[in-house]
């Protein structure tokens, strides 16, 4: 027989949790199926070197409970991987998420019944669950193409990775040639930290991104008591932004002026401009 959800959330990161989170507030009961052997979504998958968030610390975070945001403390402005899934591991189990997650588990198919208005979900471990409501947590860039559609790369004697899909063990380049292929915000967070191991590093580029230095650097503590001091404050105006964070606007309005002259300029000189190729400028 087959076992009965009001609720199954497909995925175990940032989106999957808070959803479990928010389920059990409302008295449903709720499955969460995680193809990771771990939670964290993209943060548990993305561990090539150099890997960390491009959003600051003190806002990419949950803002649910205040005693969470209260409580944590982000060592970096701009927090690397392992800080993050540090982060989403602790509030799995500060709030007891776990229980209601089954790790190692890709769902398989998804077919609703218009009579019963049910959905049947199935894995590949062989459940078979039935659920009034179908929510996919999965993330819009989750399933990397692998192999790369590359000619002749069955041939390639060498090892290759694909920074979605990092070995959790790491690679060590030392000694090594080593060739990067794209120059998106994977490729320029982690080109830095592999060109210093391997013995010749060559980048393929066939779009440049826009990008600007992050001038990381350890939390400042006084920044860190005044966004906590004020934390509904600052949550209110990151939620009435039009890029999900608060930015001062004397800080935007010359760079933007700035952007406008110079491509107004590069246009009368006839020359390309290199212009960001995605939807937000990376940091390096």
């Amino acid at each position: 027989m087959k076992q009965l959800y009001d609720v199954v959330v497909v995925g175990a990161g940032f989106a999957g949790l808070y959803m479990l989170f928010r389920l059990r507030g409302l008295g449903l009961s709720a499955r969460v199926y995680e193809a990771g052997d771990g939670v964290g979504g993209t943060w548990y998958w993305n561990r090539y070197p150099g890997a960390r968030c491009d959003v600051e610390s003190m806002d990419y975070s949950y803002s649910f409970s205040d005693e969470l945001q209260q409580e944590w403390h982000w060592t970096e402005r701009y927090a690397s991987q392992p800080e993050i899934l540090r982060y989403i591991n602790h509030v799995a189990d500060r709030f007891d998420l776990c229980r209601d997650i089954q790790l190692s588990t890709r769902v398989t198919e998804a077919v609703f019944d218009e009579d019963t208005a049910r959905w049947t979900i199935r894995t590949d471990r062989g459940d078979e669950v039935s659920a009034g409501f179908c929510v996919m947590a999965t993330g819009c860039l989750s399933e990397p193409q692998l192999p790369p559609p590359f000619p002749g790369i069955e041939a390639f004697e060498g090892s290759w990775y694909h920074t979605g899909r990092w070995p959790h063990e790491g690679v060590d380049f030392t000694g090594q040639r080593v060739a990067v292929i794209g120059t998106g915000s994977s490729a320029i967070q982690s080109i830095p930290l592999i060109a210093k191991q391997a013995k010749h590093l060559t980048v393929f580029q066939r779009t440049p991104n826009y990008s600007i230095p992050a001038h990381n650097a350890p939390l400042d503590p006084e920044y860190e008591r005044q966004v906590k001091a004020s934390y509904i404050d600052f949550r209110q105006a990151a939620r009435q932004s039009r890029i999900g964070f608060a930015v001062p606007v004397t800080e935007t309005r010359p760079c933007r002026l700035a952007l406008r002259s110079a491509s107004a300029n590069t246009r009368r000189a006839g020359n390309a401009a290199v212009s960001a190729s995605a939807s937000r400028s990376p940091i390096s």
